[in-house]
């Protein structure tokens, strides 16, 4: 079946559920995990009978410069055994069929999406983008969806209907969103659930056909970007208007909480498995002799979780969801804000994989990788661009308005240019030049005649952040605090623009710079 490619949005809708229906669907998503579970096994299997067989190895010796022989090659060592999204859905039914329990709870629209996520889940492993596949455990199958709504699973007179079971959901008629939604075409329903407060709440998203609900307040404006992201805050310079937004502003961290938590949790497994530990031991700290604890003996080792554990687990959990939903509903904010002043985005191109691993949790506080996923589709949705370009050889942190490059730390968050403008902070001055690179290279005469029109934007949106309210006292420390370092003496200068005279002589003289000279005379 071809891919549909009419543009889609979801409608959540939450559902009314009693302990009979509850326990009804709980039955059929065992049921659904047990044949997903058998699909994604059986594509492993012939997965890996095609990697060993000799037509596989004979495609991959055929040169990538010869595409379709090698696609060819490929296509049919897969015919060979079978490996097909639609020779899955053939062994979902028949496995369905004799399980015969199986096919009491599941339609067969519903058999064959499950099919579909499991080959899709092997599919990634055969051609590169995951290492391994995961056998979904009953907490970790959460969602059924149905192939169209027709049948099975489906959405049907302002209920969801799935079989004989008929669930209510509970609707604002308020709610411009969800009225949006009920009034759109319905493509296909999807059925999951999630532990809320400890308690399980489930949900039926509506995948509707056309374009989503776009709020009064969150218009889209057709104008460029220039954007400069961080570990923790987002530049952004538009045509009349420049800002340094923080990421998830004002977002409870739950840090002492989770601490405390992460402790019981760890004295709970202590207590009921002392032989996977190795034995405490006393060390010196200063001129105390202290005791500490053995560390987790390596191998595999069965644990026991007590009662105690999975209640300090859960609790943990929920504090952890309610963080991450917190900082999206605040970084959704800054993303409708940045796309108010433009759709025409430009870019670093920055690895946020890379960060992960020097600012593990700063990243997982503020998600700058949600932000520019996020970003990126609704700019494009709107039918504006979202253009990266490469960080070496731009290097615009380090650029300065003559085309000289000088070296920074990561702790000089001031840009002090060498051609003698006002000082701006580090990541505006960045967004601004990003507004003028074409195709990896920065225009610097187009950078110079707009920058007297924008030296104001720059810093009226560097003392609007100044007078912002951190999100913790912590982030003092990192990237992009106000404690700011904006010495550049003793860095050397080298020339990456041929410029025969001085900028400042070049570039027309702005406002803020007329008034400068005039209270120094």
């Amino acid at each position: 079946m071809v891919r549909s490619t009419k543009s889609s949005f979801i409608t959540e809708i939450p559902l009314i559920v009693n302990s009979k229906q509850e326990a009804e669907l709980l039955s059929r998503f065992q049921a659904g995990r047990q044949l997903y579970n058998a699909c994604l096994n059986e594509a492993m299997k012939r997965l890996e009978l095609i990697r060993n067989s000799e037509p596989y190895k004979t495609a991959r010796e055929i040169p990538k410069t010869k595409k379709k022989e090698r696609s060819e090659a490929f296509k049919k060592a897969r015919e060979q055994y079978r490996y097909s999204e639609y020779d899955l859905h053939s062994f979902a039914s028949i496995t369905s069929k004799n399980s015969k329990w199986i096919a009491e709870k599941i339609d067969s629209n519903t058999q064959q999406k499950l099919a579909t996520r499991a080959f899709k889940a092997s599919e990634r492993v055969m051609l590169g983008v995951a290492s391994g596949v995961r056998y979904k455990v009953p907490s970790r199958f959460r969602s059924v969806e149905g192939k169209t709504n027709k049948q099975g699973l489906r959405w049907k007179d302002d209920c969801l209907v799935w079989g004989s079971l008929k669930l209510q959901p509970v609707i604002d008629p308020v709610n411009p969103v969800i009225r949006h939604g009920l009034e759109s075409p319905v493509k296909y329903v999807r059925l999951l659930w999630r532990i809320l407060n400890g308690k399980r709440r489930w949900y039926a998203q509506l995948v509707n056909e056309g374009l989503p609900y776009q709020k009064p307040q969150n218009y889209v404006s057709d104008g460029l970007i220039g954007l400069d992201l961080n570990i923790s805050n987002i530049a952004f310079v538009g045509d009349t208007h420049a800002d340094l937004l923080p990421f998830a502003e004002n977002v409870p961290t739950f840090q002492k909480d989770i601490a405390a938590l992460q402790r019981k949790m760890q004295r709970s497994q202590r207590a009921n498995n002392p032989d996977n530990f190795e034995s405490n031991f006393e060390a010196r700290k200063g001129r105390k002799t202290v005791v500490k604890k053995g560390k987790v003996k390596k191998g595999k080792a069965q644990w026991r979780k007590s009662s105690n554990y999975f209640k300090a687990s859960a609790k943990k959990r929920e504090l952890e969801r309610r963080k991450t939903a917190y900082a999206k509903t605040k970084n959704r904010s800054v993303i409708n804000e940045i796309l108010r002043h433009g759709k025409h985005i430009k870019t670093e191109n920055v690895s946020v994989k890379g960060w992960q691993k020097r600012y593990g949790k700063a990243i997982s506080a503020k998600s700058p990788g949600f932000v520019q996923s996020e970003l990126k589709r609704k700019a494009e949705c709107a039918g504006g661009s979202f253009t990266k370009f490469s960080t070496q050889k731009t290097a615009l942190s380090q650029t300065h308005l003559d085309g000289s490059r000088i070296k920074k730390s990561l702790s000089e968050r001031v840009h002090r240019d060498v051609t003698g403008i006002l000082e701006h902070h580090r990541d505006l001055f960045s967004a601004f030049l990003s507004r003028f690179v074409n195709q990896d290279k920065l225009v610097l005469q187009d950078a110079q005649t707009e920058y007297p029109g924008a030296e104001s934007l720059l810093l009226e949106a560097h003392q609007r952040y100044l007078t912002r309210k951190q999100v913790s006292t912590s982030e003092s420390r990192k990237p992009g605090s106000p404690s700011e370092r904006v010495s550049n003496k003793g860095k050397a200068a080298s020339q990456i623009a041929i410029t025969s005279k001085k900028l400042v002589s070049i570039l027309p003289e702005s406002a803020c710079m007329r008034d400068r000279r005039v209270a120094q005379c």
